[in-house]
């Protein structure tokens, strides 16, 4: 692959990753609710999901979900289910910097499961059928048949992981910084309604999505 090839790669690569979309919310309150640091499980599990399409995308076999009407519609429904349950849950239990909260006198602070919010990543960006598509559409235009395979895919994938996971990681931090303004002037319920309703429109509109 020459270097041309990956800039353009790149460039529409980081645009993707700069866009909003379910992994940035979900990193978002993750951040806002046990920090940036904790978070970086999500951004893992996401990345992760983001090497799997990819790696289904170079095999072809994210063309065959893209296409196929059942499979695309249980995967569609899945992620927009799996949104609006996270949406209704953030309009229950309020949203805010899980070190600013009041706990009990005695309580040890709440602790995340790191293994779940690496789960919640891996699963959004699994059930997440624009970035099936895009994946699927991005990574063949880049692949040269005639060249050895691995040493492309790995340049690609690995610049379309790094990419994700520092944009993430950025919006994590603006997200965290944010989070704790709302708690000093008490803002956390609202925060979680405002998030929790993002959720579950996402969903909706998720649901809503095409194959085409």
């Amino acid at each position: 692959m020459d270097f041309d090839s990956w800039l353009i790669f790149a460039s529409i690569a980081l645009v993707a990753t700069l866009t909003p979309g379910p992994a940035v919310l979900l990193v978002s309150t993750h951040s806002v609710s046990f920090g940036t640091k904790c978070s970086m499980a999500t951004m893992l599990g996401n990345v992760t999901g983001l090497f799997i399409m990819s790696l289904l995308s170079v095999m072809g076999l994210s063309a065959i979900i893209l296409h196929s009407a059942p499979i695309f519609f249980s995967v569609k429904l899945i992620g927009a289910c799996y949104l609006i349950f996270l949406g209704l849950k953030l309009w229950r239990r309020g949203l805010g910097p899980a070190a600013l909260q009041p706990a009990d006198k005695g309580a040890a602070q709440c602790r995340p499961n790191i293994l779940k919010l690496y789960a919640n990543g891996l699963l959004v960006a699994l059930t997440n059928p624009k970035a099936i598509a895009f994946t699927t559409a991005l990574f063949p235009q880049f692949i040269q048949p005639e060249r050895p395979m691995l040493p492309q895919f790995s340049i690609l994938i690995l610049t379309f992981m790094f990419q994700s996971f520092v944009c993430l990681y950025g919006f994590g931090l603006m997200a965290e910084r944010a989070g704790m303004g709302s708690a000093r002037i008490k803002l956390p319920g609202f925060m979680g309604k405002l998030f929790g309703s993002v959720f579950v429109g996402s969903g909706i509109l998720l649901a809503s999505a095409t194959q085409k």
